[in-house]
């Protein structure tokens, strides 16, 4: 699905872009494929058994799965990062905040395969980020922002594109099909974590926000983050 021009959601069951099995609408994350003229960068990879249907996603818009350079994973658990080991082998540049890289490294309950019933391939991040750190890949430059809550590891990425200041924001809240938050089963958890990191995101001004599942938020997110904060307070002090 075409979201911008060279801006893609290739994957994510919950909106049936990719299915992994009878019942499940939560086993893969949303992937996303910024195309650029040295490359393609990569959000996420979902749970790895979809990962030839994300590639025939991208076959769909011309894009080569051979021309993904780097994959950025907004946090360890399963649903995001199970098709990662997978990429690696591929020769694609996997790129984490420490608590994201040592999860995956170890393939632990912080990856939550227990959730699916599956196994978590553990595998090595080629780079580690940190919380405010500029990068810049394939001509691109991106803002590392940690919001811990949800997982320990969970992060932001964001970049201007099309004029328009977008966000890739993993499971940091929930999607409008299914409540405020990310899910609160996590090994990691934090309750007390996760209402700062809302704070801290309500005041992040963006045009387009690109959640972990369902549906993307073309207009005003902020308010979206604001309503997920108000729940937060709400619910947890």
């Amino acid at each position: 699905m075409q979201i911008l021009k060279n801006l893609y959601q290739v994957g994510g069951d919950l909106n049936g872009i990719t299915f992994d099995q009878q019942g499940a609408l939560w086993n893969d994350g949303n992937s996303y494929i910024l195309k650029t003229p040295e490359g393609l960068i990569m959000f996420d990879c979902g749970c790895g058994d979809t990962l030839d249907q994300i590639f025939e996603n991208m076959e769909y818009w011309g894009l080569s799965h051979d021309d993904i350079k780097y994959c950025l994973l907004t946090h360890p658990h399963f649903d995001h990062a199970g098709g990662a080991h997978l990429l690696k082998n591929r020769g694609v540049k996997l790129i984490a905040i420490h608590e994201t890289a040592d999860a995956v490294s170890t393939g632990d309950e912080r990856c939550c395969g227990y959730l699916y019933h599956k196994k978590f391939q553990k595998v090595v991040v080629d780079q580690i980020v940190t919380d405010g750190e500029q990068l810049e890949l394939l001509g691109v430059k991106l803002l590392v922002s940690h919001f811990p809550g949800h997982s320990m590891g969970c992060t932001a990425f964001f970049f201007q594109h099309e004029q328009r200041r977008v966000i890739v924001s993993g499971d940091v809240i929930g999607t409008l099909l299914a409540g405020d938050f990310g899910w609160r089963g996590s090994i990691d958890f934090n309750k007390e974590t996760y209402i700062e990191s809302l704070k801290k995101f309500a005041n992040v001004e963006t045009d387009i926000m690109l959640p972990g599942h369902g549906m993307i938020y073309f207009h005003n997110p902020q308010w979206r983050v604001e309503e997920a904060l108000n729940s937060a307070l709400m619910e947890w002090r």
